[in-house]
C-alpha cells in the first residue's frame, strides 16, 4: 500500500513540477521578449526545481531501470558471475548514494544553520541543497528494494 502511493506520489511530483517549470519559463520569455520586462525570480525558481527534478528522477528511474548501463562485458559472462557482478554494482551504487545521503545532510544542515539565503527570492539555499540527500536517500531506498529483489529472482533472471 504505502509502496504504491509512494510510487505514485513520485510520478505526480516529477509530473507537476516539470509542467509548472515549462509554464514558469514560458511566462518569463514572453514577459522578456514581449513586455520588455523580465520577472526578478523565475529563473532561480526553474534552477532549484530542476535540482529537485533531478535527485527525485534517480530515484524514479531506479525503480524503473532507467539508469544507464554498459553491459558488454556482462553479456559474455557466466550467470553466477553476471550475478555476482550485478550484486557488486547494486551494493556500490547503493553505498554511494548513502554516502550522497549523508554528506548532502551535513551540506544542509551547515547551511541551514549559516542562514544563507538565494540572491532573487530571499529562500534559504538549504531548500535547494536538501534535494542531493532526499534524492539520494530515496535512491538508496529503491536499491534496498533493487536487492531484495535480486535475491528473490532464480538464477537466471538477473536483470
Amino acid at each position: 500500500m504505502i509502496g504504491r502511493i509512494w510510487n505514485r506520489l513520485e510520478e505526480i511530483l516529477l509530473v507537476s513540477s516539470l509542467a509548472f517549470t515549462v509554464g514558469l519559463i514560458f511566462i518569463q520569455v514572453i514577459m522578456r521578449y514581449v513586455f520588455r520586462n523580465s520577472l526578478s525570480w523565475s529563473e532561480e525558481l526553474a534552477r532549484y526545481l530542476f535540482l529537485w527534478q533531478i535527485w527525485l528522477g534517480a530515484s524514479f528511474a531506479v525503480k524503473e531501470h532507467a539508469h544507464l548501463r554498459i553491459e558488454a562485458l556482462v553479456d559474455h559472462l557466466s550467470p553466477s558471475r553476471r550475478r555476482f557482478l550485478e550484486f557488486t554494482a547494486l551494493l556500490a551504487w547503493f553505498a554511494f548514494s548513502l554516502f550522497l545521503a549523508v554528506k548532502g545532510s551535513e551540506l544542509t544542515l551547515l547551511l541551514l544553520k549559516r542562514g544563507q539565503v538565494s540572491p532573487a527570492m530571499r529562500l534559504p539555499m538549504a531548500y535547494a541543497y536538501a534535494s542531493v540527500p532526499v534524492g539520494s536517500a530515496l535512491m538508496s531506498i529503491r536499491l534496498v528494494e533493487e536487492m531484495v529483489r535480486f535475491f528473490r529472482a532464480p538464477l537466471t533472471e538477473v536483470k
